[in-house]
């Protein structure tokens, strides 16, 4: 059984996530922009999946037999998702509170989905291997990126894809993810993100081919506040922004 291996979890990360634990599934607590976001990357996720597996879309279970891993799951945002679109689905995340929150609602909902309170690294040291692996605004959130994405291409199988999103940094990131989102709106309590902790997309893609990955898209996540939406763009990444990478066969 995996176990919690701390060489690139942050201590301090951890404990701001479960502080909030308990408001995963409140659609107007701390995890609002989460929840508002979500539309969007489920967007992204399906598409890629899709296309890189040869799956089609308008069918029930279009995802089955594909073994899925979402690292930093949280409360099971994406991964109940996935799991009605017939993926095999493990939650992985260092917070114990998030799997706590994240087995309850998945029981209420009646999804069989495999929560662990767990660490990619550990879960790469076990032998685990996945077709898919998540990886959605959890990189800004790890102490060492380069060892972290590692783990995720010995997490992935041959021929197998990662999709990963994060935050842009530069000053209209730190005014939007961060004076905005925290000080402004109070979607989220002051603190919850670094704005040096923030990687941009030429970074990512170095990081990823650094870990043995080959980035084939990126996109960008754009919140229009008049909507009051998020849509994709494909050439917006000044803030939010999501990659897909593939591991060689």
């Amino acid at each position: 059984m995996s176990t919690i291996n701390s060489s690139t979890v942050d201590q301090s990360e951890i404990e701001k996530f479960e502080a909030m634990a308990s408001e995963w599934w409140d659609l107007e607590g701390k995890f609002k922009p989460l929840h508002m976001l979500n539309p969007c990357r489920l967007e992204y996720i399906t598409r890629q999946i899709a296309a890189e597996f040869d799956r089609d879309l308008s069918a029930s279970k279009p995802f089955e037999g594909i073994r899925l891993l979402d690292i930093g799951c949280g409360g099971g945002l994406l991964c109940e998702p996935m799991v009605r679109l017939g993926a095999t689905v493990v939650g992985a995340d260092a917070a114990e509170r998030n799997i706590h929150v994240a087995q309850i609602h998945a029981e209420q909902s009646g999804l069989e989905i495999d929560y662990r309170h767990t660490t990619a690294e550990a879960l790469a040291e076990d032998g685990e291997q996945f077709d898919v692996v998540l990886n959605m605004e959890v990189i800004e959130h790890v102490a060492d990126p380069s060892a972290y994405l590692s783990a995720v291409h010995d997490l992935l199988k041959p021929g197998g894809l990662h999709i990963c999103s994060t935050i842009n940094r530069n000053p209209k990131s730190f005014a939007m993810a961060i004076v905005g989102a925290e000080y402004v709106m109070r979607w989220l309590p002051k603190g919850t993100h670094e704005w040096h902790k923030f990687i941009t997309p030429d970074e990512l893609y170095a990081l990823l081919e650094k870990a043995g990955l080959t980035p084939v898209d990126r996109k960008g996540f754009k919140f229009n506040p008049l909507m009051w939406s998020w849509k994709i763009s494909d050439s917006d990444l000044s803030v939010n922004y999501v990659t897909a990478s593939t591991r060689p066969s």
